[in-house]
């Protein structure tokens, strides 16, 4: 797989058999650290990774690691996407908002499942590049979106189920109305002292049932754009 990721530097990317030998061996560990979904595991197997990161970083796309982006941002490491996207129960058809695009790694791996995914970003030029990112790399029919993640994306409401990838101290209202009756919002919760992964299944209109999957470390989730 060959593409431009920029018009201007022309840069162009491949997944060779080497890659895709370390994408089996970050599969392999990852189910041997309790990712049993296997649709998880195997839409993991087949995004090319390293289109995300940076050309002379190459080498690290496959350890299980956080890495850092652009904007002082990160692509999460493997498995905390893998046990987000575990926790949301994907399911064909699935209607699902993505808090934080980020590399967009997270939101490629929704969509390998089947999920129709609206993904939303603040910063402006992480959302470009991205867009352009997701685009040249055949995922056409994820809708990237520009905007504050607390607010979310209120005229798409209400979806199956929403994924945040930022740390927030507060628990966001707004977003979690957002969710239909029946649906699950999870969320890493707590400052950068301590932060918890969070299943939300709503029960009602307003009420909840919660779950704590364990400790967790994100980048704070921050209001407005930039």
């Amino acid at each position: 797989m060959n593409y431009s990721l920029d018009s201007k530097r022309k840069v162009r990317k491949s997944d060779r058999p080497r890659h895709r030998g370390l994408r089996q061996k970050l599969i392999a560990n990852l189910s041997a650290k309790g990712i049993a979904d296997q649709r998880v595991l195997q839409a993991m197997l087949s995004i090319p990774r390293h289109f995300m990161i940076d050309e002379e970083f190459v080498d690290w796309a496959y350890r299980d690691i956080a890495f850092p982006i652009e904007a002082d941002q990160t692509i999460s490491m493997p498995y905390t996407v893998a046990m987000q996207s575990q926790l949301l129960e994907v399911q064909p058809g699935d209607k699902i908002l993505e808090v934080g695009t980020g590399s967009g790694y997270q939101a490629a791996v929704l969509y390998v499942m089947g999920a129709k995914v609206y993904t939303i970003e603040r910063q402006r030029d992480l959302f470009d590049k991205t867009s352009i990112l997701l685009n040249e790399m055949g995922y056409h029919r994820i809708r990237t979106l520009y905007g504050d993640g607390y607010i979310g994306a209120q005229r798409f409401a209400p979806f199956d189920k929403i994924i945040v990838t930022a740390g927030t101290q507060i628990f966001p209202h707004r977003l979690f109305e957002q969710v239909k009756i029946g649906g699950i919002m999870v969320i890493p919760q707590g400052g950068r002292s301590g932060q918890e992964m969070m299943r939300y299944i709503k029960t009602s209109k307003t009420t909840y049932l919660s779950e704590n999957h364990g400790s967790c470390a994100f980048v704070p989730m921050l209001s407005g754009t930039r």
